[in-house]
């Protein structure tokens, strides 16, 4: 017999799908609105800090304690996923509990260096900040031509780098996509469903 438990808070769930609707806001708004993408920037850097006090402070499922694994255990996790003695987790298991750390790893370098970027254009938290880009004739105080040629070189290299992060990310979100349809399949449950309701079922 199965009994539906209590598995994640609702300050998890919101965070999720708030999560999901900001990034898509900010991918879709990066080339079309600079405003909108730079709000969606902000937003998702609260909502990171959120999680990271909440993985400390949060409900039993919540808290990184709970589900950051040592290699071994996430190793034999994947080792033992096709044969039948594979292990239930009821929170994340050792695989996805990998993929939410190095997510939240990768969204917060992500809004870094889109905000430093941002920043470079005399915008957000980090306008007027130093360059690392300073050349001879920029410290000894030329003209504002070479001050701008730092300006945009350094507003380049951010930009790059903020791509390079947004790739990445999206190539993380892909693999945490096929792995949820894929323990969803393999344990019999229904996580997405999971992370709206908040409840699993399990075997009495």
């Amino acid at each position: 017999m199965e009994k539906s438990v209590k598995v994640w808070d609702p300050l998890v769930r919101i965070f999720h799908w708030s999560l999901v609707a900001l990034f898509i806001t900010a991918y879709l708004t990066a080339e079309e609105s600079e405003s909108a993408h730079a709000i969606a920037g902000y937003a998702i850097s609260g909502l990171l800090v959120f999680r990271f006090v909440w993985g400390f402070l949060g409900t039993e499922h919540a808290r990184f304690s709970d589900f950051i694994y040592p290699p071994r255990e996430i190793a034999g996790y994947l080792k033992r996923l096709l044969s039948e003695d594979r292990k239930r987790y009821l929170g994340h298991n050792p695989a996805g509990g990998l993929m939410v750390v190095i997510l939240l790893i990768a969204l917060s370098a992500t809004c870094f260096t889109g905000l430093k970027a941002y920043g470079e254009e005399g915008h957000g938290l980090f306008a007027g900040e130093g360059h690392l880009f300073i050349s001879t004739a920029y410290a000894d105080g030329d003209d504002d031509d070479e001050n701008r040629s730092e300006q945009t070189k350094e507003e380049e290299f951010w930009e790059e780098i903020h791509e390079v992060f947004v790739n990445g990310t999206l190539i993380l979100i892909a693999i945490h996509i096929i792995g949820v349809v894929t323990s969803s399949y393999l344990h019999k449950e229904n996580l997405i469903k999971a992370m709206i309701t908040g409840r699993k079922e399990i075997s009495d």
